[in-house]
């Protein structure tokens, strides 16, 4: 099997080379950043990537969008992500390209065997799906309703902003006070983990969630 790596620490860049290898596989290129990985992969056309999330030259998340883009263009490229974090925001998309097939996310610390991480791009590169079960929870937890958290009056509340209300008109509405409405708001944007903003920036996230929900 052919494989490119991508892995911006030296060390364990040249080891998991080192382990492929000696498990009879060839590493047609190791490299260190992102446009390095896109660029191995249209050169040497692998069968199998394994990349780290967290990459030159802006250590966020370049490694996972690089995996979507080689997989947008290849789809039959396998692609295992091998990394110590679970980065929420393109894991789900990259786990539901190609409809599952051919792609994985193993996280670092977990690995207890060398067998068992060359078994799973073994498995990866025939077309399977391998998952740890750690980013499985989170991407769960992420996926669970948000509007769950909320209390009934709460959601009551929510569902008048999405009208369009200003505070004044939903604590006319619902006789109460702007202070007890503006109490209920900032629980809402609490629940709803909305960064901290303008209110208004906020009030049409917290919208776009009752939308979505």
């Amino acid at each position: 099997m052919r494989v490119v790596i991508a892995e911006d620490a030296v060390l364990l860049r040249e080891g998991l080379a080192g382990l492929l290898e000696r498990f009879g596989h060839t590493v047609a290129a190791a490299v260190g950043d992102a446009p390095a990985l896109v660029e191995a992969v249209t050169e040497h056309r692998p069968h199998a990537v394994v990349t780290d999330v967290r990459m030159p030259p802006g250590y966020s998340d370049e490694g996972l969008r690089a995996a979507l883009e080689l997989r947008a263009r290849h789809p039959e490229l396998a692609v295992l992500v091998l990394s110590q974090y679970v980065e929420q925001t393109y894991a789900a998309e990259l786990l539901e390209s190609g409809g599952g097939a051919g792609v994985g996310y193993l996280l670092k610390d977990r690995i207890g065997d060398v067998r068992e991480f060359v078994d799973a791009l073994g498995r990866v590169a025939a077309g399977g799906t391998v998952v740890d079960p750690e980013v499985v929870r989170q991407l769960l937890s992420r996926r669970r309703d948000p509007l769950a958290r909320l209390t009934p009056r709460e959601l009551e509340v929510l569902g008048l902003i999405a009208e369009g209300r200003a505070n004044a008109s939903i604590a006319r509405h619902l006789h109460v006070t702007e202070a007890a409405v503006a109490k209920h708001i900032a629980n809402i944007f609490a629940k709803l983990d909305l960064p901290p903003a303008s209110d208004g920036h906020r009030r049409v996230l917290a919208v776009l969630a009752y939308l979505r929900s």
